[in-house]
């Protein structure tokens, strides 16, 4: 089984469409879940979620622990072998759960999988095709979720950047094998949290401090 998880702080606007995505994919539904964990969204996120109750297991934080102590959150809940995170403002290709647990259950010697992504605007629209080889993100792969337990999973410390340190230490002792395929939809918008210069430089100095790099 697939664990998808979706992480929301105050994206109430666009969670729908996220969990819309992965409610539609290709592969039977009984092969995967999909868990999203509020992080204590001061929006309308709670009552979204509320609509979407028979499909997807919400969980509702009483405190906003930030998006690495989120993603741990899912990563302890969910019951799949498998895991794939989606934040809540993107959403993915529907075929992209097929092709990714096919490259992963057919070939032992991959630990995870990686999709290249588009970079959409606010209202959907094709920026451009971005390589997730060359330009990673945290979102579209998906891991053997006990490999995710042996590294230690996200480092709850770092409140941007996370996914920097979490593939830093996976790739000492595990591979992510990159699927020259734009299935995962990478949403532009003035508030990603890559626009909060202050953040990234902070949390890049320690990423520095503890990788040496």
């Amino acid at each position: 089984m697939i664990s998808v998880i979706i992480t929301a702080y105050n994206y109430g606007r666009y969670v729908e469409r996220a969990i819309r995505s992965v409610m539609n994919q290709s592969i039977d539904r009984s092969s995967f879940e999909i868990i999203v964990v509020n992080d204590a969204s001061t929006d309308e996120t709670k009552e979204v979620l509320e609509n979407y109750k028979d499909e997807v297991r919400a969980f509702n934080l009483e405190k906003n622990v930030g998006l690495a102590a989120a993603r741990n959150f899912g990563i302890k809940k969910a019951r799949g072998q498998f895991v794939v995170f989606v934040d809540a403002d993107d959403y993915i290709h529907h075929e992209m759960l097929r092709v990714e647990s096919l490259f992963l259950t057919e070939n032992n010697d991959l630990d995870a999988v990686a999709v290249d992504y588009i970079l959409v605007d606010d209202k959907g629209n094709h920026l451009e095709v971005v390589s997730s080889e060359k330009k990673p993100i945290a979102c579209g792969i998906l891991f053997r979720k006990d490999y995710l337990y042996d590294v230690g999973l996200y480092d709850e410390d770092f409140h941007a950047r996370e996914e920097e340190d979490l593939r830093m230490r996976f790739e000492r002792k595990y591979n992510i094998y990159n699927i020259i395929l734009p299935l995962y939809r990478y949403r532009r918008h003035e508030n990603n949290l890559t626009n909060n210069k202050g953040k990234m430089k902070k949390f890049g100095s320690m990423l520095k401090k503890k990788h040496g790099k």
